[in-house]
């Protein structure tokens, strides 16, 4: 594999290489700084995979254009097969795939899947009595129009899953609103919760890395990116 040194002002250059899904460009270039953020400064995650590592779920699977790019730029993937993306028998599709795209951890772009999976995930690393990593799942506010992750949200809390994290980019696209804010759905089943602009790098790490007080925590990533309806 050919590795590269990049660093943010890198990303949106190594995303113009690939091409061929322009109608998710949006989708992607909103998540661009939260997945930056929390691949340079959060994530306890490298290209071994060690057992302990930190999980992280794209579960907004559409785009995934930025999160290509992050892995690159963090050595998981060669930039070189960019310009094959989404091509005949290329690894980079235009949804991600946990079988061929190293550091994925699960295949995504169905709207809802993330945050039940990661659910799991938490349960099943709860039992096996590995408490270091911690779940993130990267959500859009339109997924939560999906009853699937209705259902994870209740039972996270009710379950003590304190080691899952969610970061939902609110760019107003969910067809059903809440009052409040989003926040407030997370907030009545017992999460803890913030929001903060989803392009302010040192806010995005503090949301990130700010205790969530024995409680699954929330973070709200407001986003200006219109036209992503997911």
């Amino acid at each position: 594999m050919t590795q590269i040194k990049a660093d943010y002002a890198d990303l949106r250059a190594l995303m113009a290489r690939m091409t061929g899904d322009e109608k998710h460009a949006k989708a992607a270039t909103s998540t661009l700084d939260v997945l930056w953020v929390l691949y340079d400064r959060v994530l306890r995650v490298t290209p071994d995979m060690a057992e302990d590592r930190d999980r992280f779920y794209l579960s907004k699977g559409h785009g995934p254009m930025a999160y290509y790019a992050v892995l690159a730029a963090k050595g998981f993937l060669d930039p070189a097969e960019f310009e094959r993306f989404g091509a005949f028998r290329s690894a980079l599709g235009h949804h991600p795939d946990r079988v061929l795209v190293p550091g994925v951890e699960i295949s995504s772009g169905s709207l809802g899947h993330g945050l039940p999976l990661a659910v799991g995930t938490a349960l099943a690393l709860r039992a096996r009595g590995i408490l270091e990593p911690r779940i993130w799942v990267l959500l859009g506010d339109g997924e939560l129009d999906e009853g699937s992750n209705h259902e994870a949200i209740a039972y996270a809390a009710r379950a003590g899953l304190d080691r899952l994290h969610v970061v939902v980019i609110d760019n107003r696209s969910a067809t059903q609103g809440w009052p409040g804010g989003l926040e407030t759905r997370f907030l009545v089943e017992g999460w803890s919760t913030e929001r903060v602009d989803g392009r302010d790098h040192s806010g995005l790490e503090a949301a990130f890395t700010a205790s969530g007080s024995g409680r699954p925590r929330l973070v709200v990533a407001e986003v200006d990116e219109p036209g992503d309806n997911h």
